[in-house]
Order: C-alpha cells, then structure tokens, then sequence
C-alpha cells in the first residue's frame, strides 16, 4: 500500500482540514462475521434491545445539548479476519434486520478500512488515494519508557506490544541466581492507589511477510480516532464517507469504500464524543482501546482545532482522546 511516508506534522502544512462533527456518533452493535454468517435471530435479538436504549441516548444528548443536537449512528462489519464472503448477502442481511428493528444506520463501515483506506475514484477522477493507515497511525505511538528496564525486552515499535506499566521482577532473566532480591509485582504507570496491569498486541509478522497482522484492539483504536475525527493524511482526513447504492453490492469487500453513508439526512459521521453499544465480551477490547490511544500521538493543530470548536458550541473536548469514549456493554451477549 502506498503513500505511508506522505503523512506529514500539521505544523509542515500550514493548514488542516476541519471535519464535519456531530455531538455523539453511535455505533449500534457489533458482530464477528461468523455472527452474520449463522442467520438473524442474533442479529435481531441485539438490534432489538439497542433501539430503545438509542432512543433513550438521543434524548440524553437533546437535553445536554438542545433539542437540535446531532446524533448519527454507524456500524462496523468485520471484514479484515474474515474476507471470505458476500458482501450483498451479508450487508442485506444486516440492513434488511435493522430496517425490520426500527433501527436506522447512517453509517457502514469496514474493519479493513481501518488497516487500509482504498483509492476513491469518481467519474473517472482519483479523489483520494489509497492509504497505509494502520501503517500510519503505527508510527505515532509512543510506549512509556520503563526505567530500570534492562533491555530484555524488544521496543514497542519492533515487538508490537504495548505495556501500560512495569512488570514483575520474576520475568526478568536471572532471578534464580540472586534468591535475595525481593520479589515486585507489576506496577501500572501513573496508578492512584492500586494497579490494573494490561499487556495489548497491536500485530504481530505476518507468516508470509510483508504487513503485519493487526490486532482487533488496534484495529478498534483507530476506529475510534475516525470516530472522533481525530486522523488526518496530508492535512485532510483519510476516510471520508462515500454515498453507495445500496442496490449494487460489490462481489468483494475491498471493493467498498471504507465508511459509506447510507442516510443522505444523516448528521456527521465524526463526532466530539463517540458512544459504542456493544456486547459484554468486547469490554477487554475496549479497555485494550483506551490503553492505545493514551499512546498515539496526535497532531497538535487537530486537537486544538476540535477543542476549538467545541468551545464555540459550549461543548467540552478534552484532550485526553480516550476520555471522549463512552461505552454500553449488553449483558448476555
């Protein structure tokens, strides 16, 4: 994939591209392909909970930022472990459900677009190229330096695992022959009284070489910075949401842009706040999430663009990404 070494420090630009923002951008559940393969009953049973529980978010948004607050819904179909299917079977499925619901999806996005963003071609004119964005956003985290570390282990950069802490001195090599050193638990950075340890893997090689293999935690992380309109290629965003007829589906996924706009009506696709509706088994993932995205350096003007904004709306940005994710788990799901 091309165009990786193209990215570029806001400051280099002179000038970033803003993004159209809603208030809250919700994702309306979340399945793994094998979920969307085997029938609809799951699929209906989880759409049917989250339409009440919508309805109920909106109007929480409505009442902290007026009656005319902007909320748009979006979901993300697994497409990067599983690339193996129709797109018009799973995606009629999918939508033909949520229509059944009452749900409505503004937007649809694929995880593989979260790796790599394919060219856009319109009327026979490229709009955008394609972008290496997973290989991108790798290139601004930035791992916390472990003092007293003795170089056992590999960087992050090189290892693909991020620590948000220190370990316990039984891992380090030698132990065995100095019995007198106190044992220490792990330790997590910038702990208040107590630690919660967590060891992510963003990737790892790829056993035919060449990209990485992405982790869902990663993948997700960047998911949420599109959410949040955080990423820019160029000075401008990567992903940008195509309109698609949704009477054409595609014979393969990489032939679907990476977030398509299913509701001419619908208000923006990134927002200052992002709000997943998912099932109770991703709450490692999202936790994983959070733990990256205090690791990725962002563009400083991006950010001051969007707190900037906020503040002209009397909307609250803070600058800690992370804390701009909101989150509801479904028990039993």
């Amino acid at each position: 994939m091309e165009n990786v070494a193209g990215y570029s420090e806001a400051s280099e630009l002179g000038r970033v591209s803003a993004v159209p923002l809603s208030h809250i951008s919700v994702e309306v559940g979340h399945f793994l392909m094998q979920d969307l393969i085997n029938g609809v009953d799951r699929i209906r049973q989880q759409f049917r909970r989250i339409v009440p529980l919508l309805d109920a978010f909106t109007r929480s948004a409505q009442a902290e930022f007026g009656s005319r607050a902007r909320v748009s819904t979006c979901f993300l179909v697994d497409d990067y472990f599983r690339r193996d299917t129709d797109p018009g079977v799973i995606l009629d499925k999918v939508l033909g459900t949520a229509a059944e619901c009452g749900l409505t999806i503004d937007y649809l996005a694929r995880e593989a677009g979260c790796a790599d963003v394919p060219e856009v071609v319109r009327e026979g004119v490229l709009r955008s190229p394609a972008i290496a964005l997973a290989e991108m956003v790798r290139h601004r985290i930035v791992a916390e330096p472990d003092q007293g570390s003795n170089g056992r282990r590999p960087p992050t950069a090189e290892s693909g695992w991020l620590c948000n802490g220190k370990r316990a001195t039984d891992q380090e090599p030698g132990l065995a022959m100095h019995p007198e050193q106190e044992y220490q638990p792990p330790e997590e950075f910038g702990r208040r009284v107590h630690s919660v340890f967590l060891d992510v893997e963003m990737w790892n090689q790829n056993p035919d070489g060449g990209t990485p293999r992405w982790s869902c935690p990663y993948l997700a992380a960047i998911w949420q910075l599109l959410r949040l309109g955080m990423l820019r290629y160029e000075g401008r965003p990567p992903v940008e949401p195509q309109v698609w007829n949704r009477e054409r589906w595609p014979g393969h996924w990489e032939d679907l842009p990476a977030v398509i706009q299913l509701n001419e009506s619908a208000k923006p696709f990134a927002a200052y706040r992002s709000l997943s509706i998912l099932p109770m088994r991703y709450v490692g993932i999202e936790h994983s999430v959070r733990v990256i995205l205090d690791h990725i350096q962002l563009d400083h003007e991006v950010v001051e663009q969007v707190i900037a904004r906020g503040r002209a709306e009397n909307v609250a940005v803070s600058r800690r990404v992370a804390e701009r994710l909101e989150h509801h788990l479904l028990a039993g799901s």
